[in-house]
């Protein structure tokens, strides 16, 4: 087959990699711009509109903007936000390793979602399907719904004719747990217990993805076989943590599982991980080391809430080592994990 004929096919599918995003620049401006539209999303502040607009315009947006923004100056670089930066890196990785063309979108700010979409129609016109990689290892409303939601929404919009997939949750797949463990495994010898910190959600979120209506939060929902796992955050952490300890062999007094990042005052999940910190440093840990399996990419709630924040919090409560274990990035066993995601659509 002549290599005109190759590329003709090659350009019918093509892969579209979603993160959660960063705002422009760490200005007050632009950090209120952001949060206005992450928080505005209904899959993310799961309230009735006018409900859901007073709360955010009437009381955050007021006043969180310069905290957070003051956040993302602690860890900005040179080159703009890490989550961007690193996210771009992967997508570089991949465009040496596969024949099919790979975009990356935010699911808020920029690059978007609609803009990436209308570019690669407009540059594939023979484009047939695209496969969607939301890069959240566990599902989610205000995660994996969301973005499932937007893309099909602006594909109807845009070309409808094209066949949309979407990877599955992968906080079980084995590719994703060896890689991981691989970026943990070094770190062993220096700590005397690991923190896996998951983001946190509200309770109510596990509740309205549970499509039983009634397994989520009864009593040992997360050991019950149900289809309510498929949609379950919690259980897929719980999941995820319990094949990371078994490849990596740690007895069950080393390590604890802790959900961070809580916003209002709902019940989230817990234990939280600023109060495990806490703790684990009041009783006598020495050295402690934290990783987050629920980020493929370093980002604020990892760069500035765990590997500043926790740090100090550790330390000023009698730590003495602390040890953040970066996310996966452009770890090459997860560069091949999502080549092989690629090349093999579920």
């Amino acid at each position: 087959m002549a290599e005109s004929e190759d590329c003709a096919i090659n350009n019918r599918h093509a892969v579209l990699l979603v993160n959660l995003g960063s705002p422009q620049s760490p200005s007050i401006k632009d950090v209120r711009s952001y949060l206005r539209e992450f928080l505005m999303d209904k899959y993310v502040m799961d309230l009735p509109w006018l409900f859901r607009a007073g709360v955010i315009y009437g009381t955050i947006l007021p006043l969180r903007p310069a905290k957070t923004a003051a956040a993302y100056q602690k860890i900005w670089t040179k080159s703009g936000s890490p989550l961007i930066n690193i996210s771009m890196e992967q997508k570089k990785g991949l465009d040496e390793q596969v024949d099919v063309p790979v975009v990356m979108a935010m699911r808020y700010g920029q690059p978007s979602i609609k803009k990436t979409v209308h570019l690669l129609v407009r540059d594939y016109p023979l484009l047939k399907s695209i496969h969607v990689i939301a890069l959240y290892p566990h599902y989610a409303m205000a995660s994996t719904k969301t973005v499932q939601v937007l893309v099909a929404k602006i594909i109807k919009q845009t070309k409808p004719t094209i066949k949309l997939s979407f990877q599955p949750p992968f906080y079980n797949d084995s590719r994703y747990l060896r890689a991981l463990a691989s970026t943990i495994k070094p770190h062993l010898t220096d700590i005397d217990h690991l923190i896996f910190s998951y983001h946190g959600l509200p309770y109510r979120h596990l509740k309205k993805t549970d499509p039983t209506r009634r397994h989520c939060l009864a009593n040992d929902c997360c050991k019950r076989p149900s289809k309510a796992w498929d949609t379950c955050y919690r259980y897929q952490t719980i999941s995820t943590t319990r094949q990371l300890v078994k490849a990596l062999e740690l007895p069950e007094n080393r390590y604890t599982i802790a959900y961070q990042s809580r916003l209002g005052r709902d019940p989230w999940i817990v234990p939280n991980t600023e109060e495990v910190v806490k703790d684990l440093a009041n009783k006598g840990v020495k050295r402690l080391g934290i990783v987050c399996p629920s980020f493929v990419s370093d980002c604020l709630e990892t760069l500035e809430e765990i590997d500043m924040g926790a740090r100090t919090l550790f330390l000023d409560h009698g730590g003495e080592s602390f040890t953040y274990i970066p996310c996966l990035n452009t770890n090459e066993q997860w560069i091949k994990t999502l080549k092989y995601w690629i090349e093999n659509p579920i």
